[in-house]
């Protein structure tokens, strides 16, 4: 179909359309009349208007409390400030007066009498030293007598000073050049926390980083380095007459050591320095002498046998 035939067709269904519309019949609308419409409107206008909106707050349950009336608040509050007045008043005096000024002082003769009569009644002890023996002064409680370690020492190794004399051509030599004191000797003793108190040596304290030597010719059996009791330690094999002498060098300085295991060495060689590694409470050499690995007094075979 070409468009001027479809608008042709469709112009003749819009006048078709239009024809039936004006051919259908209308309905007339009733319209109420005059006189009941205003009847409506007065009756609407006669009713009353809602002057606001009803309130949806709901009443009060508890009655409302008044706060009580107290006729004597300002006398309280005035007698409460003149109590805090009356106090802070008599702290000052406190503070401001010594104690002694409200005691009575007694006449200075008094006083003195007072004393007089008191240093009569007490008796006086004394006590007198120079009468009494030599042997008496020493001390002595329930027959233990005192004895300082110094004196044990001395009656032990039979020398005033702890010292020795060694002499450097000798076969056999003391650990040290020349004299050193000894702290502690051979055997049983009072030894510290984690000390032996069966003691197996002779200490000696030159002080620290004094060298140590040999006691004789030898060879090294062990070094130990550090670690343990003994702390840095050197053993040495003897043959001294024909008996199997080991001596053992103890608690020297780290790094100190100067020998090697399997080491020959001869008497008066350097060992190692003076330290206090180990179980030690200072500086000092451990020195012990075994015959046959049995341990002996090395004060006591050194004292014999050094040259």
């Amino acid at each position: 179909m070409s468009r001027r035939a479809a608008r042709e067709l469709r112009e003749r269904e819009e006048a078709a359309a239009e024809q039936a519309n004006q051919l259908r019949p209308r309905k007339s609308i009733a319209k109420p009349p005059r006189k009941a419409a205003k009847q409506a409107r007065r009756a609407a206008a006669s009713k009353p208007r809602a002057t606001r909106r009803p309130s949806t707050r709901p009443e009060p349950v508890m009655p409302t409390m008044k706060r009580p009336q107290f006729a004597g608040r300002v006398m309280l509050a005035k007698l409460m400030s003149f109590s805090a007045m009356v106090g802070v008043a008599g702290m000052l005096v406190a503070t401001s007066i010594p104690a002694n000024a409200f005691i009575p002082s007694a006449p200075e003769e008094a006083s003195m009498q007072k004393l007089q009569v008191a240093s009569a009644d007490i008796e006086v002890q004394s006590l007198g030293v120079e009468d009494v023996p030599e042997a008496a002064k020493t001390q002595a409680r329930d027959n233990y007598s005192v004895v300082s370690l110094t004196e044990q020492l001395r009656s032990k190794y039979d020398t005033a000073n702890f010292t020795f004399t060694n002499n450097p051509n000798g076969t056999i030599q003391w650990p040290f050049a020349t004299g050193v004191p000894i702290s502690s000797g051979f055997g049983n003793r009072v030894g510290c926390s984690y000390c032996s108190s069966n003691h197996m040596g002779v200490d000696f304290i030159p002080g620290l980083g004094a060298p140590i030597q040999a006691i004789a010719d030898g060879v090294v059996r062990e070094v130990s380095a550090g670690g343990g009791t003994y702390g840095v330690n050197v053993v040495v094999d003897h043959e001294i007459n024909g008996e199997k002498v080991t001596s053992f060098y103890a608690h020297m300085m780290w790094g100190s050591l100067a020998v090697a295991a399997g080491q020959a060495v001869t008497v008066g060689q350097h060992l190692g320095d003076v330290g206090s590694t180990g179980a030690s409470t200072g500086p000092h050499l451990h020195l012990e002498i075994h015959l046959d690995e049995k341990p002996v007094d090395p004060f006591v075979w050194l004292k014999a046998n050094a040259n």
